[in-house]
C-alpha cells in the first residue's frame, strides 16, 4: 500500500458518504443540511482519513507510544533550559498520551462525518493538524541539521541529508504504512487547507441526525474506541499485526531475501548538478564511466540513480545482536537449527544512586642501590613516595522489584523448563555495561545470558517488556 493508493481509497469512501448525504437531503429531514457539496466531501474525506489513521494506531497503541518516546527524546536533545526535564517526564507518560491522541483522532473523524458541534470540531481539527505539522516538520527539518549541531543553530544547517534524521518515519499510520517525515510533513501541510476552510465555513458544514442522536454516537464511539485500545494494550497483543516480526514470519528467510534484493540493486545513471549554475544533467551509467573526468567533483554534485529493490528492507535487515564481548551474533542465532526462546526487554528499570568514597592514591619511586661487595652491581628497589587521599564516585543500581518479578515469576520458570527440553534460551536488552548486566542477572537469579541490541529494534520485535519470542 502506498500513500497515493490510500488517498484514492479514502477519497472513494468520502465520495460514497457524500452521495449518501445527498440522498438524505432529498428526503429533506430537518437534520440533513448539505449546503456546499465540496465542503461535505472535505468533511467526509478528512473524517474517514482520521478514522483510518486512528484505527491502524489503535490496534497497536504501544507502537505509537514508542514513536512518541522517540520524538520526546529528540526534543530533549534540541530544546534548551527548563524544557529538557519536561520532555523526560512526557516520555514516561508516552503510553497515556498515545491512548489519548488515538481516541481523540478517531472520535474527531466521527465528529466531522456527522457534523457534531461544527465550530468546536473545526477548531479542534485545526489544532490537531497544526500540532502534527509542527511534529513532522521538526523531524523533516532535522535532515538539514548535521550531527552534533543543535536544531536551533540555524547558521550551522547544511544540505539535506536523510541520514541526519533520528526519527525515520512519522508513525502517522503505525506499522501499516511507513511514511518518510518529508512526505508526512507535506501531507499535513495539505491538510491545513481543509482545516482553514472548516473554520471559515463552519456554519455551512453538513449536519446528520438530531442533536440527541449525535451525542449518543459520540458517547458510544468514545467508549468502544477506548475499550478497543485497552484490549490491544493491557489485555493482549495487537489484534492485527503489521510488524515485520509478526507471528509466522520466518525471520531467517526474510532477512536473506531482503539482503539479496538490496544486493541486486544497480546504478543505472548519474544525476549531476552544477554547483555554480544549479543546472542538472542525467547521464547513463556506462556513458558516465567513460567521461566522468569531464565532471570534476569540485564543480559538480553527484547523485546515483538506482533501480528499485524487488523487496523493501524492514527492521529484519537492520537486526543486530551483540554478545558481552561486542561480537555480532545475529547470524549465529538465526542459523541455529533447533528452537530457541528469546527474552526481549527494551529497557531494564532501575534508579541510580551515587556515593562519594575515599581511597588512598599511592605513588611509588624507584631507588638504585649498590650491592655490597660487587662492583658495578645494583638493585632496583621501590618505595612509597606519597599517599594522597582521593575522592571517587561509586554508582549503585537499585533495580525495580516489581519489574524484576516478571522474570522471577514468569520468564525464569519458562526458560528453566525449556532448557531441560533442550531449547536454547537467552535474553536481549538495550546496551548496558557488562557490570550492569551481570548485576541484574544476579538480582533476578537468571542462569541464561543477556545480549544487547538497539532498543528500537527490540520494541519492534514484540510489544511487551519483557516479552518472550519463540
Amino acid at each position: 500500500m502506498t500513500l497515493l493508493g490510500l488517498i484514492i481509497r479514502i477519497a472513494i469512501a468520502a465520495g460514497l458518504l457524500t452521495g449518501a448525504d445527498y440522498l438524505l437531503k432529498q428526503k429533506k429531514p430537518e437534520w440533513a443540511k448539505l449546503d456546499k457539496w465540496w465542503l461535505t466531501l472535505l468533511q467526509n474525506f478528512c473524517g474517514a482519513l482520521f478514522i483510518f489513521s486512528g484505527y491502524v494506531k489503535a490496534i497497536d497503541p504501544k507502537g505509537t507510544a514508542y514513536k512518541m518516546e522517540q520524538y520526546f527524546g529528540e526534543f530533549e536533545t534540541h530544546f534548551f533550559g527548563f524544557l529538557k526535564p519536561l520532555f523526560v517526564t512526557l516520555a514516561e507518560y508516552a503510553l497515556l498520551f498515545s491512548l489519548i491522541f488515538i481516541i481523540l483522532e478517531i472520535i474527531l473523524g466521527v465528529m466531522l462525518i456527522i457534523g457534531y458541534q461544527r465550530k468546536f470540531t473545526a477548531w479542534l481539527f485545526l489544532f490537531i493538524v497544526v500540532f502534527f505539522t509542527m511534529l513532522t516538520g521538526f523531524t523533516y527539518l532535522t535532515g538539514y541539521v548535521p550531527q552534533d549541531v543543535n536544531f536551533f543553530s540555524f547558521g550551522q544547517w547544511g544540505a539535506y541529508e536523510k541520514t541526519n534524521m533520528k526519527v525515520t518515519d512519522c508513525g502517522c499510520f503505525g506499522d501499516f504504512l511507513k511514511l518518510e517525515p518529508k512526505v508526512s510533513f507535506f501531507k499535513d501541510v495539505a491538510l491545513l487547507i481543509p482545516a482553514i476552510l472548516f473554520i471559515i465555513f463552519y456554519s455551512k458544514k453538513h449536519v446528520l441526525f438530531t442533536k440527541k442522536i449525535r451525542n449518543i454516537i459520540i458517547l458510544v464511539s468514545t467508549l468502544l474506541v477506548t475499550l478497543f485500545c485497552f484490549r490491544n494494550t493491557y489485555w493482549g497483543l495487537p489484534m492485527q499485526d503489521f510488524r515485520p516480526f509478526k507471528e509466522g514470519v520466518n525471520v531467517r528467510e526474510v532477512r536473506a531475501a531482503e539482503d539479496k534484493a538490496q544486493a541486486d540493486v544497480q546504478i543505472y545513471a548519474y544525476k549531476l548538478t552544477n554547483k555554480a549554475s544549479g543546472k542538472s544533467v542525467e547521464i547513463p551509467y556506462d556513458e558516465f564511466m567513460q567521461k566522468f573526468s569531464e565532471y570534476p567533483k569540485e564543480e559538480w554534485e553527484y547523485e546515483q540513480l538506482k533501480t528499485e529493490p524487488s523487496m523493501k528492507a524492514t527492521k529484519i535487515s537492520e537486526m543486530g545482536i551483540t554478545d558481552n564481548n561486542g561480537n555480532e551474533i545475529v547470524d549465529a542465532l538465526l542459523g541455529y537449527d533447533g528452537y530457541h526462546l528469546m527474552g526481549v526487554a527494551y529497557k531494564l528499570y532501575y534508579t541510580e544512586s551515587q556515593e562519594k568514597l575515599m581511597r588512598q592514591d599511592t605513588t611509588f619511586v624507584t631507588d638504585t642501590l649498590l650491592v655490597d661487595g660487587f662492583k658495578d652491581s645494583f638493585n632496583l628497589v621501590q618505595r612509597i613516595d606519597t599517599i594522597i587521599p582521593k575522592e571517587y564516585v561509586k554508582s549503585t543500581y537499585n533495580w525495580n522489584k516489581k519489574y524484576a518479578k516478571y522474570y522471577t515469576d514468569k520468564v525464569n520458570p519458562v526458560f528453566e523448563a525449556a532448557e531441560k527440553e533442550g531449547v536454547k534460551v537467552y535474553a536481549v536488552t538495550k546496551p548496558y555495561s557488562n557490570a550492569q548486566l551481570d548485576e541484574y542477572r544476579h538480582f533476578i537469579q537468571a542462569t541464561y545470558p543477556f545480549f544487547t541490541a538497539d532498543d528500537i529494534l527490540l520494541k519492534t520485535i514484540v510489544r511487551s517488556n519483557p516479552g518472550v519470542v519463540l
